[in-house]
């Protein structure tokens, strides 16, 4: 069996201001990196992982080597498919300003966003290849919630049927004879009670 930890990267000042980030490489806030401190050490208290692979925009990156540094662990790959949806012309830009721009039906228009069917697919694809690279090993993979989110109801359409991934969740994907199980979903009990820089 294959166990994935699939972890999104901690809160960015985009993420705070509601600004789209797609491919946007926006790095952690101090409060990003307080998160995935607070993450890496429930890891290494907790469970051993055996490699790291990361989203290569540099807010999964950057979690992703908080949380190596303190559990041993390098980052063995980046992997574009693990990036987010790309945003094409809205990355930059917050719901109001989406509206003034493309009026309130903005999301009907062609703005060069990428479908949410190529990001499932490029998603599943990439922990597919995670299980056969890795049989039996665990994972940590660092990306982001929409594709994360995108990629669950991909695999597991019937538990999943919408997605919301908070900062520094950790979901856990198990994987024998091809067949998917979640036994933990967006999970941050990490940061239960604990107080983060403004």
């Amino acid at each position: 069996m294959t166990t994935i930890g699939i972890v999104r990267h901690g809160i960015t000042e985009w993420n705070v201001l509601g600004i789209a980030q797609g491919n946007s490489n926006i790095p952690l806030n101090k409060t990003g990196r307080e998160q995935a401190i607070a993450l890496s050490e429930r890891l290494a208290a907790e469970e051993e992982w055996d490699l790291i692979i990361t989203s290569d925009l540099e807010r999964a990156k950057e979690t992703a080597e908080i949380i190596g540094a303190k559990i041993g662990l390098s980052v063995s790959r980046f992997d574009a498919r693990l990036r987010e949806m790309s945003g094409g012309e809205i990355e930059g830009t917050t719901e109001d300003d989406r509206i003034a721009k493309w009026g309130a039906d903005w999301r009907s228009l062609d703005l060069g966003m990428e479908t949410r069917e190529t990001v499932a697919e490029r998603g599943a694809a990439a922990l597919q290849d995670i299980v056969k690279d890795y049989p039996g090993k665990r994972v940590l993979v660092v990306s982001h919630g929409g594709l994360i989110g995108l990629t669950l109801q991909s695999l597991l359409p019937e538990q999943f049927t919408k997605t919301l991934l908070d900062n520094t969740s950790i979901t856990i994907l198990k994987n024998a004879e091809d067949a998917w199980q979640c036994p933990l979903y967006n999970c941050t009990r990490h940061l239960d009670g604990k107080v983060f820089a403004q």
